[in-house]
């Protein structure tokens, strides 16, 4: 029998879920903490979007995944299809999947002299043998060629839950290892650097990991990953395919519960969490949120729109890139 319609809106404020397409008011601390989101896109997903005009604001920043297997051409084009439309693109540039110095040199040059791009998100990538020279993104940062390309703004990743690829022990070692040297590259260099994490769905791990930057002297401000909405089934597959850490319990222990199975997810719950320890500690190391669309692009934007995400980049980082 259906309950009662206040006691189910009762429920459903409970099971931090709105039915699909209903408005929801933004929390008084998620508008300004969605200022300036990013979102990333892959060539075959962003070729399904007819005008990103029409879904994203203007001036949000635009990064483009590079999976094994994906011609640099296609790159190429999706990155000049959003630059042309007036986004700042940030194409993915990960070591393992670059054969050698010359191959980053002509992506470089193909990216900057047909599109205009002149930042770059560098990782170790995916995969788990490098396909030549390059096994991490700090030998890329190492050839000087980004430097010498006037590449304004290079960010790299972070792990708020650690890596396993990088560290197989479960330890955090050689992650905080690589961060400090990162670290160090930004206050030598005049690269504006920044640490794009993987998604995570729970914010007490984020909460700890920025403390733990801190304390370790990392202070390149974080872009935090967090998941877009999506059927619960997708993103624990995502989760498991990509090495999720702890909060991967969040989504197991929400799938326990049937009701849940039959709602998107929606990061709320974790986004106004750390919006609030934003709110009460200005100095909190996150700076801006990075949505991966994994329940599609469309979908992710037009829940950033309705919890306030509508302001694109803050005109600081516009004048920037």
């Amino acid at each position: 029998m259906t309950p009662p319609r206040a006691l189910w809106e009762k429920m459903m404020a409970l099971l931090n879920f709105r039915k699909t397409g209903a408005a929801r008011p933004a929390g008084a601390s998620l508008e300004p903490f969605l200022e300036g989101y990013s979102i990333e896109v892959m060539p075959r997903t962003a070729s399904k979007i007819e005008d990103f005009r029409a879904l994203l604001p203007e001036g949000t920043r635009v990064y483009i995944a590079h999976i094994e297997g994906t011609p640099i051409e296609e790159m190429v084009d999706t990155a000049k299809r959003l630059a042309d439309a007036g986004y700042p693109v940030m194409p993915h540039f990960p070591a393992r999947i670059i054969k050698d110095k010359a191959v980053l040199a002509d992506w470089i040059s193909r990216y900057q002299g047909e599109a205009g791009i002149d930042q770059a998100l560098l990782l170790a990538g995916g995969v788990a043998r490098p396909h030549g020279d390059f096994h991490s993104s700090m030998q890329l940062l190492e050839t000087g060629l980004f430097d010498k390309a006037g590449f304004k703004r290079l960010h790299v990743a972070g792990h708020p839950e650690g890596n396993r690829d990088i560290d197989p022990d479960g330890s955090h070692a050689q992650v905080n290892d690589a961060l400090t040297w990162k670290q160090d590259f930004s206050t030598r260099t005049d690269a504006q650097m920044a640490l794009v994490t993987q998604f995570a769905f729970d914010a007490d791990p984020i909460i700890a990991w920025c403390d733990r930057l801190r304390d370790q002297g990392i202070t390149l401000p974080v872009h935090i990953g967090i998941a877009g909405p999506a059927k619960l089934q997708t993103l624990i597959k995502f989760a498991i395919a990509c090495g999720v850490g702890p909060s991967v319990k969040v989504l197991q222990k929400r799938a326990m519960d049937v009701s849940k199975l039959l709602m998107p997810y929606e990061p709320t719950e974790v986004l106004e969490k750390l919006a609030a320890h934003k709110a009460t500690n200005p100095d909190f190391q996150i700076d801006q949120v990075h949505f991966f669309p994994l329940g599609g692009i469309k979908a992710t934007a037009e829940w950033a729109r309705d919890n306030g995400g509508a302001s694109g980049l803050p005109a600081a980082a516009r004048a920037v890139g």
